[in-house]
């Protein structure tokens, strides 16, 4: 057994800095995902005490800038003097404070705050370093704000209920705890503080909570689209599909890249299999399901590339509003670069192409259960009738595929001006980041019960060995997961499946023998 080295788990990230370069992927979910701890450069401070200055001069100035001297949306007409520019910055993370429903999970708000660091840290905000730093130092005594999840256009809601938390107000846990929110401080030895100039519109402006949950998505999706390569291969192992249909030569006259990649790693997982060996020649094509694996897997891993650069260009963006520039003594520019137009309709996309896995990987659970054109016993038990054995399994990716369906409907395509007509155009970015990564998460389901099904579909194929990629995804499974002899109580196995895929250890255990599954 050869072991290949793996690429770095974001779990093993223990620190991610910020200022000195882009953010990967990698430590965004490190940080919302697995508490790495949060640094700020010295390239980070420095900006952010420079940007700084020029707020501080516009004010001294008393020129009009929007948010600073000025109202709020179509109130951009009503000015603000200088000895109420607390007030009013107060004013717009309470007024704001309005999403509705159950609290956003954790690793999605430790990934808007994390956003919030990322936007304000380019320099452009004027925001004090003290705001930056306590946020900072939530983000990693782990106090967690209390933002409900539903009802925001593009932006500003779920971060006004965070922001909240930093001057006391709002709701935190704290420890598992809900308190008020500068309880949950005081109890993490903090200090709640009093927003100035241009802080209270900067927390909330932005595309923080659009990207932070598609940054979320994507890496589902990437997690999960390489996996399905894994499911893929198995099933077509324990269908007696024909390995022929991934014969390079097919691949090299169609010129997408993607599409030959996936082949090559079917190929890659089957090797030395005495399964696929031996059916090579049983069938002179397979059903779609399994002949198109290459095809509809790589489509999706295409639209996956294009996304992650957009989305990554968004993550290390500046999003604010009103830009402030420190040169030629400064200015304050205003434009629309929170508008989550880029992401949004990223996500939209996202959520279609999974949308394409969970189909796929849907038809070839239903393969496997099915004795009418699996060859294998009944829903996959030796004593059918008596046992139901994994038939319900079906009905669950189906359930979860007729929610991923409805959800995969493009939310960028509506329009409901607010703001009295001032912001006539919305992108309603918000849900479809927030239903792209609850597809990802339904599609990790259903990606799962493929291989709880393919793994016992391969109990009666014995005394004939498996690869030994698949033996490793067989071992790792028995771990957790019993073979199926008799019913038993099967939502405990689907969670397990789901975790070991959720935390990429399936993947992990295939790369370590055949290298990187390639996208």
């Amino acid at each position: 057994m050869t072991i290949i080295q793996t690429l770095t788990h974001p779990r093993d990230i223990m620190k991610v800095t910020l200022g000195k370069s882009d953010i990967s992927l990698n430590e965004i979910i490190a940080v919302a995902r697995y508490n790495a701890e949060v640094f700020l450069s010295e390239e980070y401070r420095e900006r952010i005490l420079s940007s700084r200055k020029v707020i501080e001069r516009f004010i001294s100035e008393e020129r009009a800038i929007y948010g600073v001297t000025t109202g709020f949306g179509s109130n951009i007409s009503e000015s603000i003097s200088s000895k109420d520019t607390e007030i009013l910055q107060q004013n717009i993370i309470r007024s704001h404070a309005v999403s509705v429903g159950e609290p956003l999970e954790e690793e999605a708000v430790r990934a808007i705050q994390l956003m919030m660091l990322i936007n304000l840290g380019q320099g452009f905000s004027g925001v004090r370093l003290e705001v930056l730093e306590l946020l900072v130092s939530i983000l990693n005594k782990g106090v967690l704000p209390f933002a409900p999840g539903e009802g925001s256009v593009g932006y500003l809601s779920p971060e006004a209920h965070m922001a909240l938390v930093l001057t006391g107000e709002g709701k935190a846990w704290f420890q598992g705890e809900l308190f008020q929110g500068g309880e949950a401080l005081k109890r993490a030895k903090l200090y709640p503080l009093t927003l100035s100039s241009k802080e209270g519109l900067a927390l909330t402006s932005g595309t923080t909570s659009v990207t932070a949950l598609a940054a979320l998505a994507l890496y589902n999706g990437i997690q999960a689209i390489k996996t399905a390569d894994v499911a893929g291969a198995m099933s077509l192992e324990a269908l007696k599909g024909t390995i022929k249909a991934f014969d390079p030569r097919i691949h090299g006259v169609k010129k997408h890249e993607e599409q030959a990649k996936t082949a090559a790693n079917i190929v890659k997982i089957l090797h030395g299999s005495e399964i696929a060996e031996k059916y090579r020649e049983y069938r002179l094509q397979d059903a779609l399901s399994l002949r198109c694996i290459p095809q509809v897997h790589g489509a999706i891993k295409k639209s996956f590339k294009d996304v992650k650069s957009s989305i990554l260009n968004e993550v290390n963006s500046s999003s604010d509003n009103p830009i402030i520039l420190v040169e030629d003594e400064g200015t304050a520019l205003m434009g629309g670069n929170f508008d989550g137009s880029y992401v949004g309709i990223s996500a939209d996309y996202m959520a279609i192409a999974l949308a394409n896995l969970a189909k796929i990987s849907e038809r070839r659970i239903d393969r496997l259960l099915n004795h009418h054109v699996s060859e294998l016993p009944s829903f996959l038990v030796a004593n059918p009738g008596l046992n139901s054995g994994y038939m319900i399994l079906q009905y669950t990716a189906a359930g979860l595929l007729n929610e991923i369906r409805t959800l995969s409907h493009p939310a960028t395509i509506d329009n409901v001006p607010t703001c009295a007509n001032q912001e006539d155009l919305v992108s309603f970015a918000y849900f479809a980041s927030k239903k792209a990564w609850q597809i990802s998460k339904k599609v990790e389901y259903i990606l799962a019960i493929e291989i709880l099904a393919a793994t016992q579909a391969l109990e009666f194929h014995k005394p004939l060995k498996p690869s030994e990629a698949t033996c490793a995804v067989y071992d790792l499974v028995r771990c957790k997961v019993p073979a199926l002899t008799e019913d038993r109580y099967f939502y405990p196995d689907i969670q397990s499946l789901y975790e070991l895929l959720h935390e990429g250890e399936i993947l992990e255990c295939v790369e370590m023998l055949i290298g990187e599954i390639e996208w």
